[in-house]
């Protein structure tokens, strides 16, 4: 596929591309591996292995049946603050259902307050859902660093997207 879909958002554009994408993705770099391969699955244990953090977004279980699931990565990475970003958390009615900013605004409640009084619900103009779970996982991950920094233990974190809207 395209990939992101933040990637057609606009206006305003610079040139052909998102302003908001450019926005909220200044500097990132980043590496494609298959992971469904042995050979990817090996690359990604190897990095984890000298790693401080693991991210990843999931729906939870599917890295498990690669091999790649926290307890996998704490065979070989004791120390790893690993922080799972799902859109309704590990467990619960709604565990399987992908995550989605817009969704989690509406399932939380705040599309209820947007829009016109007697309108229809309206998505709010800035991915406020994604922007809020970003920020409280950089918190939680930085305090389990802190925690590791104290301990000497890795430890797995759980952070979605309907629990960063509501709090």
């Amino acid at each position: 596929g395209a990939g992101d879909d933040t990637r057609a958002w606009g206006p305003p554009f610079a040139g052909t591309e998102s302003v908001y994408f450019l926005s909220v993705n200044r500097n990132k770099k980043s590496i494609a591996v298959n992971m469904k391969d042995s050979k990817g699955a090996k690359l990604i244990r190897e990095l984890a292995a000298v790693s401080d953090v693991f991210v990843e977004n999931y729906i939870p279980g599917k890295l498990a049946e690669m091999g790649l699931g926290y307890e996998d990565i704490k065979k070989i990475a004791p120390h790893i603050v690993y922080c799972s970003i799902t859109g309704y958390g590990q467990t619960g009615p709604m565990v399987q259902r992908g995550g989605y900013d817009s969704i989690a605004a509406a399932v939380s409640g705040l599309m209820h307050i947007t829009g016109h009084e007697d309108g229809e619900p309206v998505r709010p103009g800035v991915a406020m859902t994604d922007l809020a779970t970003g920020l409280y996982t950089y918190g939680a991950i930085m305090a389990g660093l802190l925690q590791r920094y104290k301990t000497g233990k890795g430890l797995h974190i759980d952070c979605n997207l309907l629990s960063s809207q509501v709090a």
